[in-house]
């Protein structure tokens, strides 16, 4: 999840916590306690068009954003308008304070590589934004594309994408339905 959903996550682990100790033993809890995974590099990734505001699907500007279902020209587009300042990339992460949006750029490079900011201002250190951004435009492109390939093929498949739909809801049936058997058991009511 993202930093700001872990709220959510942490109602969501209270609940089935308290459930649990009122409810079940310890050794046989009938919630699992969710736990967040938050990667540290990407725990958030900020605007393209203010590398101070968050990159959020609400922003009005579809610039400000790269979607899931951007195709490649559109992503290579919205990194090569993507706010930056005129100065070239530092040796080291200290270099990026007080520049957000280079900050940010180099960030969104690091954690779609698996690699540490160190390693991206390593390979770009003293390169303007001409080289950085076409480099970050094509590792995204690398990454994504194959997500809206597969989003277009299943759009243009609606037999698939049924099955597929179909067998997720079957699956979340089965777990759905043991986890609700053993809350009622837990509660002490009988399912008619």
């Amino acid at each position: 999840v993202g930093e700001d959903q872990k709220q959510h996550l942490e109602l969501a682990r209270d609940i089935a916590q308290k459930f649990n100790n009122d409810f079940a033993s310890e050794e046989a809890p009938v919630f699992t306690l969710p736990d967040p995974i938050i990667p540290p590099d990407a725990a958030r990734i900020m605007s393209l068009r203010d590398g101070s505001a968050k990159m959020s699907k609400s922003d009005p500007s579809d610039m400000s954003r790269i979607n899931l279902t951007d195709d490649a020209d559109t992503i290579m587009q919205k990194i090569r308008k993507a706010k930056t300042d005129p100065e070239v990339l530092p040796s080291e992460a200290a270099g990026l304070e007080g520049r957000p949006e280079a900050a940010n750029l180099v960030g969104i490079y690091a954690a779609m590589a698996g690699t540490a900011v160190e390693d991206v201002l390593g390979d770009f250190a003293g390169e303007g934004f001409g080289k950085f951004k076409p480099a970050l435009g094509e590792l995204l492109v690398e990454k994504l594309g194959p997500i809206n390939d597969r989003f277009v093929e299943l759009k243009q498949d609606r037999e698939q994408l049924d099955a597929i739909l179909a067998k997720g809801a079957l699956k979340a049936r089965e777990l759905g339905t043991e986890t609700l058997n053993a809350t009622y058991k837990a509660l002490g009511l009988v399912r008619g």
